[in-house]
């Protein structure tokens, strides 16, 4: 239970995704000029990060098996490719608005590096902590955490950003500039939280 913790604990606060490892920054950047398409995003994202987990982890042991490792990152961006079409069509179906808002930004799931991250850190995980039983369930919870970070995160950087809409900044730092320039603050506030983990002996 403790190691389950310390997983959730990494992938939202230590070891966030887009804060953190700095992946995942073009719809972090794009989609979180308001709330409601930020939460939605991250939302799909989690979705698909389970997903693609849940595919790849068995798909990984597969593939190890007979010798096609080297393939693993094709047939991961194939899995995850697949994934986002159906929550495209799921979205566009029933969920209208929230497709519309997304626009272009729902496609470039595919194509994040956080999804793509994520399948390939918990296989790297099955060495790193071998000593804790790293496994299908672990695998999973550290997606979710992840997927939980990139969404603490997007909310977050949408609430700064709405009060940039009504500073006073000065016009050679107006639009991506000081959108920037906030990023990188918010992402310096996360260092707080390094060595949470090991302070509170989750890893022990």
């Amino acid at each position: 239970m403790k190691f389950y913790i310390a997983l959730l604990i990494m992938g939202i606060l230590t070891q966030n995704f887009v804060l953190s490892k700095f992946l995942g920054i073009c719809p972090f950047l794009g989609v979180s000029k308001k709330l409601n398409t930020a939460v939605g995003m991250s939302a799909a994202v989690i979705f698909v990060m389970l997903l693609a987990t849940a595919a790849t982890y068995p798909l990984n042991i597969l593939l190890e098996k007979n010798g096609l490792d080297y393939l693993q990152t094709i047939v991961f961006i194939l899995v995850i490719a697949a994934l986002v079409q159906i929550v495209e069509i799921v979205m566009k179906k029933y969920i209208k608005p929230l497709y519309n808002a997304l626009g272009i930004y729902l496609p470039l799931i595919t194509t994040n590096c956080a999804v793509l991250g994520v399948v390939i850190l918990n296989i790297d995980n099955i060495t790193e902590y071998a000593a804790y039983g790293y496994g299908f369930g672990h695998a999973m919870m550290n997606s979710f955490a992840a997927g939980a970070g990139f969404m603490l995160a997007m909310v977050i950087f949408a609430g700064v950003r709405s009060r940039l809409e009504t500073a006073d900044v000065p016009k050679f730092m107006q639009g991506l500039p000081i959108t920037l320039v906030a990023a990188s603050i918010v992402s310096l506030s996360f260092l707080g939280f390094s060595g949470l983990v090991e302070g509170l002996g989750l890893l022990g």
